[in-house]
C-alpha cells in the first residue's frame, strides 16, 4: 500500500491520495508515503502547501539538504540500515516532515519498524504527531540496537577463535584469512551504522528545537524534553558502536600479526632445512671433483665413507636445531 494515514477520528485506510482529500474533515496526524507516485506527491503537496523532497534529494549528503525549514514545515532526512536480520543490511533514506499538526514520512523501503508503529496506532489510537514521531524514532533505534548486539556477538565469537589458548587448535593461516574477511565485513557494517546514528542524532537535535513553532504550540508540551531519552539512547549506541569499531581494529591487527607469525614459521623451517643440508652438499661437492690424486678415490671404503660423512653432517645440525627448538 503506497500511502497510509493515521487520523483522529480514524479514517478508512485510503489506497490513493485523492481519498485523503475527500476525508480531510478528520484531523490527519501521520501520512506515510512508501515509494509515492507523482500523483500522490502532488496531492499531498497541494494539501499542505509544501514541496516534498524527491528520493534523489533524500540521498544528498549535505546537512542543509537533510535538515531545513521551508514553507512553515520542518524537513528532516536520515539514512538508516534496513533488513538488519540479514547478513548484508542495506542503507535507506527516510524523510520526516513536521507540518502543522501532521507528520509526513517518505521512504522507499518497507521497514518493520514503521509497520509495528502503524499497527500500534490501529490498536491503541494516537493523540498527536509528536507521539507518532517518538514512537517511530524509538522503533528505529531499537532495530539499530539489535543490529549492534548481533555484530557484538559475532565479534566476540571471532575474538575467542583468534585468541584460543590451546596450541594444537591454533587457527591456521587459511582460517585467519577467512577471519580477516569476517572482520572486514563487520567493520564496514559498524561504519555504516555509525553514519546512521550520527544522522539520527542530528535529526533528533533539529526536531527538538523549540523556537521553530513556539508561536503556535504550548511550551509546556514542547517536543525537546520528550526527545531527551531518545538522544541519550542514540548517544549510548554511538559510544557502543565506537567501542566495537576499536575492537574490530584491534582484532584486525592481531589477525595480521598471527598471519605473519604463521608465515615466519614456514620461512624459518625452510631456512633451517637449508642450513641442515648445506654440509652434505659440501661433502658431495668435494667428492664429486675428478682430481687424479684424491686419497679416497682408489680405496674400497671411499664411497661408503663419503655417504657416512654426509649422514653425520646432516644428523649433527639436525640434533642441534632440535635441541634449540628451532624445529
Amino acid at each position: 500500500m503506497p500511502i497510509r494515514i493515521v487520523a483522529n477520528p480514524p479514517l478508512e485506510r485510503p489506497t490513493e491520495a485523492s481519498a485523503l482529500v475527500r476525508g480531510m474533515d478528520a484531523r490527519v496526524i501521520w501520512i506515510d508515503l512508501l515509494n509515492p507516485t507523482p500523483e500522490e506527491r502532488r496531492q499531498v503537496e497541494r494539501l499542505f502547501g509544501i514541496d516534498l523532497p524527491t528520493l534523489e534529494d533524500m540521498k544528498e549528503i549535505e546537512t542543509t539538504s537533510r535538515l531545513y525549514a521551508e514553507d512553515g514545515a520542518r524537513f528532516m532526512t536520515a539514512p538508516i540500515l534496513s533488513q538488519v536480520e540479514s547478513s548484508l543490511p542495506q542503507k535507506t533514506e527516510i524523510s520526516f516532515i513536521l507540518v502543522g499538526e501532521a507528520l509526513i514520512t517518505i521512504r522507499e523501503t518497507n521497514l518493520k519498524s514503521f509497520g509495528a508503529v502503524m499497527a500500534q496506532c490501529d490498536r491503541r489510537g494516537v493523540a498527536s504527531r509528536d507521539q507518532v514521531l517518538l514512537s517511530l524514532l524509538d522503533a528505529i533505534i531499537d532495530r539499530q540496537a539489535d543490529l549492534l548486539e548481533r555484530v557484538a556477538k559475532e565479534i566476540d565469537t571471532i575474538s575467542q577463535n583468534i585468541f584460543q589458548r590451546e596450541i594444537p587448535n591454533r587457527p591456521s593461516e587459511n582460517v585467519l584469512r577467512d577471519t580477516l574477511c569476517e572482520l572486514g565485513r563487520n567493520g564496514d557494517l559498524i561504519a555504516r551504522e555509525q553514519e546512521s546514528l550520527v544522522a539520527l542524532s542530528r535529526l533528533v537535535q533539529y526536531a527538538g528545537q523549540t523556537d521553530f513553532d513556539a508561536h503556535e504550540r504550548d511550551p509546556g508540551v514542547a517536543l525537546y524534553p520528550r526527545l531527551k531519552p531518545v538522544a541519550r539512547d542514540l548517544h549510548s549506541l554511538t559510544e557502543f558502536a565506537g567501542f566495537l569499531s576499536n575492537k574490530v581494529n584491534f582484532l584486525l591487527d592481531a589477525t595480521l600479526g598471527l598471519i605473519q607469525i604463521e608465515q615466519s614459521s614456514i620461512v624459518k623451517i625452510f631456512t633451517v632445512a637449508a642450513v641442515i643440508f648445506l654440509p652434505p652438499t659440501l661433502v658431495a661437492s668435494v667428492y664429486g671433483m675428478n682430481f687424479t690424486h684424491m686419497p679416497e678415490l682408489s680405496q674400497r671404503w671411499g664411497y661408503p665413507f663419503a655417504l657416512l660423512l654426509m649422514v653425520v653432517s646432516v644428523a649433527l645440525p639436525l640434533w642441534y636445531c632440535r635441541r634449540k627448538n628451532w624445529l
